[in-house]
This record gives C-alpha cells, sequence and structure tokens, in this order.
C-alpha cells in the first residue's frame, strides 16, 4: 500500500521539470538539487521583496519615477537628443556652402598696402617680387576681378550645392523620425514593463497566499509534504519572474533616459496619454495605397534621389571645365613716397579683360566628371533599394498591426478563461478535490496569459507607431 501511494505522489513530477518558454528565464546563482528526503520535511517559504538575502531592491519603492507620457518623450527627444542638433548644423553648414559657391560669380575686390626699403636700381636675380627694378617707395591700392561667364560651370556648381542642401535636409527629417522611432519603442518597452511588473508582484501575492494555505493544511495533515514543496517551488518561480519584470523595468527607463539625453539614473513612468482605445489598423488591401504614400514621403529616399540630381548637375559642372572661362580686371593705387621722376605720376589704374583656356589638363577634368557620373548611377541605385525596402517594410507593417489587433481580442479571452479556471482550481484545491498540480498549472496559465494580455495591447501600439515610421508619417 505504501509502495502504491510512493509511485502516485511521484508521477506527477516529471510536469514541474518541463520549461516554459513563454516564461522569461533567469541563471540560478546557485543550482538546487531535489532530494527524495526532503519529501518528508517542511521547507520554510522563500523570502520575497528586500528580504530576498537583504539585497537592495532592483527598484526603490519611495521613488514612483518621474510620470511621462508619449508626446511629452516625443518633444524631450526633438529638443535634446544629440543626433537632431548634429544633423540640424549639418544641413546649416550645407547652405554655406551654397554661398561659397555663388561668391564666385559676384565681384572680387582686394586690397593691398605696400612699403620697400631697397638697393635703388638694382635688379632682381631671383625670387618672387614683381617688378625687375627695386626702389625705395610706400604704395596702396587695390584690384577687383568679375567672373564674366565661365558658360554655366559655376552655376551649375550652385545648384548642384542646393540640391546638396536640401538633401540634408531631408536627412535632419529622417534623423527626427528615427529618433522619435527609437523614442516610441523605449516608452512603449517601458509601459509594458511596468505592466508585466505589476503582473509579477500579483502573481507573487497570490502564490504566496497559496502557499501559506498549503503550509496550513500541511500542519493540519491534511495535505502532503509533496504539496507544500511544490507550491514553495511556485512561489519562487514567481519571484523570479518578479526580479526579471524589476529589471526589465530600470532597463526600460535607462533605455529611455538615454534616448532623451538625460540622465541614466533618471527614473521615468511612463503614462498612457489618453484611456481611449486603440484605432483599429488599416486593412491588408491598402497596402499598395499606403506603399504609394510612402514612396513621396520618407525623407530618408527624397534625401537619396535629391543627392542623385546633384551628382547629375555636378557632373555637368565638371563637364563645363573644357570651356573658357572669361574674366574682367581692374587696378589702381597711389605711390606717395617715391625717388624722384621714377613713379611719374604717383598714381596708377588699369583694366582689362582675361581669357583663360584650359588646353589640356592631364585628363583631371574627364575623370572629374566620370567620377560624377559614377556617383549618380550608385545613389540612384541606393535609391532603388531603400524604395524596395520601404515597399517590404509597408507591407510588413500593416501585416504586423492587423495580427497584433486581433492578438488583443483572443489575449482578453484567454484571460478571462484562465481566470474562471483558477477561481474553480482553487476552490477545488480548498475542498480537497484536486491536487497541487491541478492548482499550480491553473496560476502558470493564469500567469501567461496576463502577461499575453499586456504584451498583446503594447505590440499594437507599437505596431501603429511602426507603421506610421515605414509610410514617412511619423509625427508627434
Amino acid at each position: 500500500m505504501r509502495t502504491v501511494l510512493l509511485i502516485f505522489l511521484l508521477a506527477p513530477l516529471p510536469m514541474f521539470g518541463q520549461s516554459d518558454e513563454s516564461l522569461p528565464q533567469a541563471p540560478l546563482s546557485s543550482p538546487r538539487v531535489f532530494d527524495t528526503a526532503m519529501l518528508g520535511q517542511t521547507s520554510p517559504a522563500p523570502q520575497t521583496g528586500a528580504g530576498r538575502g537583504q539585497q537592495p531592491p532592483l527598484l526603490d519603492p519611495g521613488n514612483p519615477g518621474t510620470p511621462i507620457t508619449r508626446s511629452e518623450a516625443e518633444t524631450l527627444a526633438l529638443k535634446n537628443n544629440p543626433r537632431i542638433t548634429a544633423s540640424t548644423l549639418l544641413a546649416l553648414a550645407a547652405g554655406q556652402i551654397t554661398r561659397q559657391t555663388r561668391s564666385n560669380e559676384l565681384p572680387q575686390i582686394y586690397g593691398a598696402a605696400t612699403a620697400e626699403k631697397a638697393e635703388d636700381g638694382g635688379r632682381i636675380g631671383a625670387g618672387s617680387l614683381t617688378d625687375s627694378r627695386l626702389y625705395t617707395h610706400a604704395g596702396a591700392g587695390g584690384t577687383l576681378t568679375q567672373l564674366i561667364t565661365d558658360f554655366g560651370h559655376t552655376r551649375d556648381l550652385v545648384a548642384t550645392n542646393k540640391l546638396q542642401q536640401k538633401a540634408q535636409d531631408k536627412t535632419t527629417i529622417a534623423t527626427q523620425q528615427d529618433v522619435m522611432m527609437a523614442t516610441d519603442t523605449a516608452f512603449y518597452r517601458l509601459l509594458n514593463a511596468q505592466s508585466l511588473l505589476r503582473v509579477a508582484k500579483a502573481t507573487v501575492a497570490a502564490r504566496a497566499d497559496t502557499q501559506n494555505l498549503t503550509s496550513a493544511l500541511t500542519k493540519s495533515a491534511l495535505k502532503s509534504d509533496l504539496d507544500l514543496n511544490v507550491a514553495s517551488a511556485d512561489l519562487s518561480q514567481a519571484q523570479l519572474l518578479l526580479l526579471d519584470a524589476e529589471n526589465a523595468v530600470a532597463s526600460a527607463s535607462a533605455a529611455l533616459a538615454s534616448v532623451l539625453a538625460a540622465s541614466p539614473d533618471t527614473v521615468y513612468a511612463a503614462e498612457e496619454d489618453s484611456s481611449a482605445p486603440p484605432p483599429p489598423p488599416p486593412s491588408p488591401d491598402s497596402s499598395n495605397a499606403l506603399n504609394a504614400e510612402a514612396q513621396k514621403q520618407r525623407p530618408d529616399l527624397q534625401a537619396l534621389q535629391l543627392n542623385a540630381q546633384a551628382y547629375e548637375k555636378f557632373a555637368r559642372a565638371q563637364q563645363l571645365q573644357h570651356l573658357p572661362t572669361i574674366s574682367a580686371l581692374a587696378t589702381g593705387g597711389i605711390t606717395p613716397v617715391a625717388p624722384d621722376n621714377v613713379f611719374v605720376p604717383n598714381f596708377y589704374a588699369a583694366g582689362g579683360v582675361n581669357l583663360s583656356v584650359p588646353f589640356f589638363t592631364g585628363f583631371r577634368i574627364s575623370a572629374q566628371a566620370e567620377e560624377a557620373r559614377l556617383r549618380q548611377k550608385a545613389t540612384e541605385k541606393q535609391a532603388q533599394d531603400l524604395s524596395n525596402t520601404i515597399s517590404r517594410d509597408v507591407r510588413i507593417g500593416v501585416l504586423n498591426a492587423e495580427t497584433a489587433f486581433r492578438r488583443i481580442a483572443v489575449a482578453d479571452q484567454f484571460r478571462n478563461q484562465t481566470a474562471q479556471a483558477l477561481a474553480l482550481a482553487q476552490t477545488r484545491y480548498k475542498l480537497g478535490l484536486s491536487s497541487i498540480v491541478e492548482l499550480s498549472q491553473a496560476q502558470l496559465q493564469g500567469t501567461q496569459a496576463a502577461v499575453a494580455a499586456v504584451n498583446a495591447r503594447y505590440d499594437y501600439l507599437l505596431a501603429l507607431r511602426t507603421l506610421d515610421y515605414a509610410r514617412g508619417q511619423l509625427a508627434p
């Protein structure tokens, strides 16, 4: 009879050796070996919270964190994130390059003042002075140079810089959307982690009550020590879930602080903007229309297309270097200090037109033009590849949003069903009509259902924002 009873008690034990992939796994600091001799002993209830080895909690219960909504987080990210500031400064720098190139079309005026002490009448044997004969003198004057025409070379360079400036402006917008997407991801992960932490705390409390009840029934000889050990193991599993949830909240808060350029020690408490239900997802049949919209709105694609146009203009500008350059020159000044009868009169003035023709440049111009054409083709291919990626992301985004939306209803149904099953299992266990195994499985399913319901909601909200990002419609 004792042999039959022992076999009956030990038969359900392998069920607890199976791993549940839906629950977060954590490494054990010191593995515990199950000993059958423990069946005859009563294990003390594991400690929870700050009582775990007297170690400080991962989250300070006295610091609830700074409350923040998604819109507030996006506003702070757009204001403080250094990536956005750097991209804005690069756009301003691109505007200055346009001004630099356009300056070649404007008059160039230079002034000069020269005082020279020399051996009067000596001639230059070597060096870079312009006069071949030296005289002690002092003079001041100026030079004006005005480009008449270079047959479109400077004009095309200016057009190239303007297109590159517009491309940098689009890159700045793309950077803003990248930062906003990173902010939304961190925000919803924090919301999700906070909800899972509440689930974990409720799970620990419920399993602690079960462990206390089982301990009392064991002392009254109404339950076996095996039931108490199983209840204690379930409580330890819930405490592991609680540790993982605390770590997830702390990590998500640190990730959000990083995106907002705040101190890594800053603790945030994410709050939903409103209690209104999320909007329904777009229909899967609308992916073609959404893709067409994305092809027009994505700023990173527009930046590549503008860069390709800029290289086209630049190739033309480089090719135009083969043509002559015509410019006007004028110079004038005075020499108030000079030897007698040498600088007569004591002022000077001259003007003229200069024609410069590049007969042979060692194939430099042809190579520069070919380089620009090759870069244009490469940029066009990059734009084509990004266009294909956008089409894929929009299609996948629509499918993910639709799937996540449907998961919400299924997860809620799963949670309601497991809640009823758990209530029935608790009643049956208290009446002695079922074993701890049935209650343990009901508790496990209840935890899984609560986690699935939390994940389903925030996965859907994040899927909507991801789809907006793929369409180029992400805005605060």
